[in-house]
Formats: C-alpha cells, structure tokens, sequence
C-alpha cells in the first residue's frame, strides 16, 4: 500500500479558493489512479475528483465540475486539488486516495476502489 498524507486544508469564504495536496510515501504513484474524497459527519465519504496515473484524464463530480481541479506531480508524488469558488456545502473532511490500476474510469468515486487513503485535511468555506 501507499502511504499519502494531505495538506494544505484550513478555512475560505465563500466565493474564494484553496489548494490541497497529498504526498505519496513511494516511487510507484506513477502508476495510480488517484481519487479525491470529502466526508462530512453522518454523510457517505463521496467522490470528488480522479486522475489517471500520468494525468491525461481527470473526473468529477457534478457538484464541483467548472469550480474544482484535479491535477498530479508525478515527479514529486503529489496529487492536487485546487479548488475555487468554494461554497459553504463543500465543507467537509477531505482525503486522497490510491488505487493499484491502469484504468480509472469504472467506478473512480467508490471508496471500494481505492486500497490507500490519506489521514484527511479539513476544509471549512463560511458565507
């Protein structure tokens, strides 16, 4: 498995942007789906966005397609999710996830296709 830590969460308002990251613990990440999740207290973990290994197709979710960006650093292991035109409903825990494959379309938002996940940064948007 792969070792991921998040960073970069903290507070915005409403209408503004932050950018969160996640480091992977070993050279493999080239060769991983990477998916980003949210979770909020009493809610399902939900899918947010996905990457390909080396980037060349990304995923999102409806709720944040036009506002939310996906993109990876192979070459630093790190995954990104810029985020912009923050609302208050995208409060939430967010995590990365790794999964093991070459293909990342079939089923990029279901928790149960990802092996790694990451501790969680917390991403709070006030109005």
């Amino acid at each position: 498995q792969v070792q991921l830590a998040e960073s970069g969460g903290g507070s915005a308002q409403a209408a503004g942007s932050l950018r969160i990251s996640c480091v992977a613990s070993e050279g493999s990440f080239s060769r991983n789906c990477m998916g980003w999740f949210r979770q909020v207290p009493g809610k399902e973990r939900e899918g947010v966005a996905g990457i390909s290994p080396k980037g060349y197709y990304t995923y999102y979710d409806g709720s944040v397609k036009g506002r939310f960006t996906v993109s990876r650093d192979n070459a630093k292991n790190t995954v990104y999710l810029q985020m912009n035109s923050l609302r208050p409903e995208d409060t939430a825990m967010y995590y990365c996830a790794a999964a093991r494959k070459s293909s990342c379309s079939y089923r990029w938002d279901s928790p149960e296709t990802y092996d790694s996940w990451g501790q969680g940064t917390q991403v709070t948007v006030s109005s």
